[in-house]
C-alpha cells in the first residue's frame, strides 16, 4: 500500500517577485533616447540642411518631361503645288508593367481586335507584350491613321496608349521621288531634298515639364519650352514639265527595253533646275516595295562618256583661239585617218567641209584635227570653264563629279578621241549644266535646285560673239540631212547634238551602248537647256539620234508651250543678230 503525500496535488511554488536593475533599465533608455536623437537628427538633415536629393528622389516618381511636336515644313515646285507635306497621325505603344498589373491579357479578345486594326499577328502581339514584361514602353505600331487610333481609344485596354506624330506624304509619287527624296519612320530626310536641307524642314520640337499623380492624371504644370516649326521650302522645279518629264522618259524606257533613263531640263537664264526626272523611279508613299536600283537619282550620281556632244565645245575652241574660222575648211578624206596604230572613223564620209558641216554631220575626223591643232591643256581647260568636272551646285547628296582626265603624256590618239568625248565622264545635270552655258551665249551660272529670285549673275567663260556662231551651227545640226533631225520642234528653232557611247566596263567597253542627246530652244532666244539619256537599250534601235532625240523633241515641245514661250521658226538668225550685236560689240 502506498503512502500518500502530505503536500497539496495542484499547490505550486509562488514566483519571486521581479528585481530592477537599474543599471540595464538606463542602458536601455538612453540607446532608446539617442536612436530618436538620431532619427531626429537625419529628418532635419535631409530636411533642412540637404533638401535637394529629396525633391530628385521625388520628382523622379511624379515629373514627367513631354514633347511639343512640330510640323515639318512643306516642299513646293516654283508655283506653290506641294511635293511633300506633313499629316498628323498617331503611334500606338503600351506599357507592359501596367498591362500585366491589370491583369489585361486576361482579356484576350480585345488584344485580338488591337491585333487586327494594327494589321499585326494576333499570336505575335501577346508574345511582344509577355517578352518585355518588365519594360515601361514599347511601339506596338508607327504612324496609324486617326480612323484606327479612334479605334484603339475605343478598346480601352489597360497600359496601351497612343502617340502624336506626323507622316510625310508625297503627292506626286513617283513623278518627282528622286529630287524630293523621303523621310524615315522618325521623320528625318533620308534621300533627295528631305536629306539636303533636314535642319531646315525639320524645325525643333518644344517640350513641356508636367508633374502627374499615381493615375496618370496631370496636376502641376511646371514649364513649357516653345517649338520650332520646320521651315518650307520652294524648289526650282515645274511640276507640270517634271510630269511630261517623267511620263516621257519611262514611256522611252519601256519601248526600248532600257535598263534605265534620265532626263534634265535648265532654265538658260537663270540656272534653275525645271525638271530632273529618272526611270525606273520608286513610290515614296509606299515603303514596302522599296528597292536601292530604283532609289538612285542618276542624272546627278551616274556618269557617261558625253561622245558627239562634246563636239560644239571643240568647235568654240578652235574658234577661240584662232585654230579656225567660219571660213576654215577641212579635209576628212575618205572616212578613215591613221593615228599610229589606231584609226578614227567617220559614219559617213564627209570630205572637205566647213565647222558647220563637221558639226551637222558629226565628223569624228573634222573635230579630230581641229583637237589636234590645238594644245591639249587648251581644249580641257575650255572643257572646264563650262562646268565639266566639277559640281553643278545643286548640292545634292550623292553628286558626282565625274572624271575629267589628267596626265603627263597624251598621245595623239588619245588627243583624237577627247575632241568626241571619249575618256571623260559627265553626269546628265553637268552637261546640261555645259548647254546652259552655250545658250546664254558664254555665262557659266551653277545650277539650283530652289527657286531664284532676281537676275542670276554668272562667270562670262567664252566670247559672246563666237558662241553665237556654235548656236547657229546648232540649229543645223537638227535640220534636213543633220545627225539630230528628230529632235526638232515644230514651229521653233532648235539646236541639239546626239551621242552614243559604249558603256565603260572594267578594262574597257562592255557590248552595250548609251544614246543621249542634249540640245537649246528656241536658239533665237534659248529659254531652256536639256539632256535626254536612255541607257543600255535593246534592239536595233540604240544611237542616241533613234532613241534620245524623240523624246527631246517632245518633251521639249511641250515644256516651250506650258511656259508660253512664243514660237519663232522662221525669224532667222537676224533676229538675235539685232538683238545680241550691241552687246557683243561692247564685250569684244
Amino acid at each position: 500500500m502506498k503512502k500518500r503525500s502530505s503536500k497539496p496535488a495542484n499547490r505550486r511554488t509562488p514566483k519571486a517577485p521581479p528585481v530592477l536593475i537599474q543599471w540595464r533599465f538606463g542602458l536601455i533608455c538612453a540607446f532608446i533616447a539617442l536612436a530618436l536623437v538620431a532619427l531626429v537628427a537625419r529628418a532635419a538633415y535631409i530636411q533642412v540642411i540637404e533638401p535637394d536629393r529629396l525633391r530628385h528622389e521625388g520628382d523622379l516618381r511624379s515629373v514627367r518631361v513631354e514633347q511639343v511636336h512640330s510640323a515639318r515644313g512643306m516642299i513646293e515646285d516654283r508655283q506653290g503645288e506641294p511635293l511633300a507635306v506633313s499629316v498628323p497621325v498617331q503611334a500606338v505603344w503600351a506599357d507592359p508593367v501596367t498591362v500585366f498589373k491589370h491583369q489585361g491579357l486576361n482579356n484576350v479578345e480585345r488584344w485580338y481586335a488591337l491585333a487586327d486594326v494594327l494589321g499585326l499577328d494576333r499570336q505575335a502581339l501577346i508574345d511582344k507584350i509577355q517578352a518585355n514584361r518588365k519594360r515601361r514602353f514599347v511601339y506596338l505600331q508607327r504612324q496609324v491613321r486617326p480612323a484606327m487610333a479612334a479605334y484603339v481609344n475605343k478598346l480601352d485596354l489597360p497600359g496601351v496608349g497612343l502617340k502624336a506624330e506626323s507622316r510625310r506624304f508625297y503627292p506626286s509619287a513617283e513623278v518627282s521621288a528622286h529630287l524630293v527624296g523621303m523621310t524615315g519612320i522618325d521623320g528625318h530626310g533620308l534621300e533627295g531634298i528631305e536629306r539636303r536641307f533636314d535642319d531646315w524642314l525639320a524645325g525643333e520640337h518644344g517640350k513641356r515639364t508636367v508633374r502627374k499623380d499615381r493615375f496618370g492624371r496631370v496636376v502641376e504644370h511646371i514649364a513649357t519650352e516653345d517649338k520650332k516649326e520646320g521651315q518650307s521650302l520652294t524648289l526650282s522645279i515645274d511640276q507640270r514639265l517634271q510630269a511630261i518629264a517623267y511620263r516621257a522618259i519611262k514611256q522611252a524606257v519601256a519601248d526600248y527595253r532600257a535598263t534605265s533613263g534620265s532626263l534634265v531640263m535648265v532654265d538658260v537664264k537663270t540656272g534653275e533646275v525645271m525638271a530632273m526626272v529618272n526611270a525606273p523611279s520608286y513610290n515614296p508613299n509606299n515603303r514596302s516595295s522599296l528597292k536601292s536600283f530604283n532609289m538612285r537619282n542618276r542624272a546627278i550620281t551616274d556618269v557617261f562618256e558625253p561622245g558627239s556632244t562634246m563636239k560644239p565645245f571643240v568647235v568654240l575652241t578652235a574658234l577661240e583661239n584662232g585654230v579656225a574660222d567660219m571660213d576654215t575648211v577641212i579635209d576628212t578624206g575618205n572616212g578613215i585617218m591613221q593615228i599610229g596604230g589606231s584609226r578614227v572613223r567617220d559614219v559617213s564620209k564627209v570630205g572637205k567641209a566647213n565647222l558647220a558641216r563637221i558639226l551637222k554631220k558629226s565628223s569624228n575626223i573634222g573635230v579630230s584635227k581641229l583637237s589636234l591643232a590645238m594644245p591639249v591643256e587648251t581644249l580641257l581647260g575650255e572643257y572646264g570653264s563650262f562646268g565639266l568636272g566639277a559640281s553643278t551646285g545643286v548640292e545634292l547628296v550623292g553628286e558626282s563629279v565625274g572624271h575629267f582626265p589628267s596626265r603627263r603624256r597624251w598621245s595623239d590618239f588619245e588627243r583624237a578621241t577627247l575632241a568626241f568625248g571619249y575618256g571623260l565622264s559627265v553626269t546628265p545635270a553637268q552637261l546640261a549644266r555645259a548647254y546652259a552655258t552655250l545658250g546664254s551665249l558664254g555665262i557659266n551660272r551653277p545650277l539650283s535646285i530652289l527657286k531664284r529670285e532676281g537676275v542670276t549673275e554668272g562667270k562670262q567663260v567664252a566670247s559672246r560673239a563666237n558662241v553665237y556662231k556654235v548656236l547657229q551651227m546648232l540649229e543645223g545640226v537638227t535640220q534636213e540631212g543633220g545627225s539630230a533631225r528628230r529632235a526638232a520642234v515644230d514651229g521653233y528653232r532648235v539646236g541639239a547634238k546626239t551621242g552614243t557611247a559604249k558603256v565603260a566596263v572594267a578594262g574597257g567597253y562592255g557590248d552595250e551602248y548609251i544614246g543621249y542627246t542634249a540640245g537649246l530652244a528656241p536658239i533665237s532666244d534659248p529659254r531652256l537647256a536639256m539632256v535626254v539619256v536612255i541607257n543600255e537599250p535593246q534592239g536595233d534601235k540604240y544611237y542616241g539620234g533613234q532613241v534620245a532625240a524623240p523624246v527631246f523633241s517632245d518633251v521639249m515641245k511641250s515644256a516651250l508651250q506650258i511656259l508660253n514661250i512664243a514660237p519663232d521658226a522662221g525669224t532667222g538668225p537676224e533676229l538675235q543678230v539685232a538683238k545680241y550685236a550691241s552687246e557683243v560689240n561692247q564685250n569684244e
